[in-house]
């Protein structure tokens, strides 16, 4: 594995988890599984917003978003793979939230793939990573 292999980093995110891979290219490696918090605590923090005059205007979970931005944090690039669809485009959401709060980590997402995560084993993941890495490294 090279040294851009090294800092290659996978984040394939969905409503409620995402799974992060660190050193996409080294198989040896298994993905680091974050959890968003219940749907109870999500709705708590909404009707709290509302409650004190205002919307939260970022994800409804931030929570979740800075474990994320916790575990790619020494990434060089990242690439993100989401179903892509619509309001529930958590890739969108994430790369807002990073763009707004972390622009540093934002300006590390290489790329983004859309794929129908629900129907993947994470070694179909991992392998559609590595396919993105073998097409475009050499442009990073």
């Amino acid at each position: 594995m090279n040294a851009v292999g090294r800092g290659f980093t996978a984040v394939a995110i969905t409503r409620d988890e995402a799974r992060v891979w660190k050193a996409v290219t080294d198989s040896r490696h298994a993905p680091e599984s974050i959890h968003a918090p219940s749907e109870k605590n999500r709705h708590h923090h909404v009707r709290e917003a509302q409650h004190h005059h205002g919307h939260d205007t970022d994800h409804d979970n931030p929570v979740f978003y800075e474990s994320i931005t916790r575990a790619v944090d020494d990434a060089s690039w990242i690439l993100l793979v989401g179903h892509g669809r619509g309001k529930a485009n958590e890739m969108l959401h994430l790369i807002q939230y990073w763009e707004r709060k972390h622009p540093d980590v934002a300006r590390k997402v290489v790329g983004a793939v859309d794929s129908d995560l629900e129907a993947l084993s994470e070694h179909q993941i991992l392998a559609l990573a590595r396919d993105w890495f073998a097409d475009y490294h050499e442009f990073l």
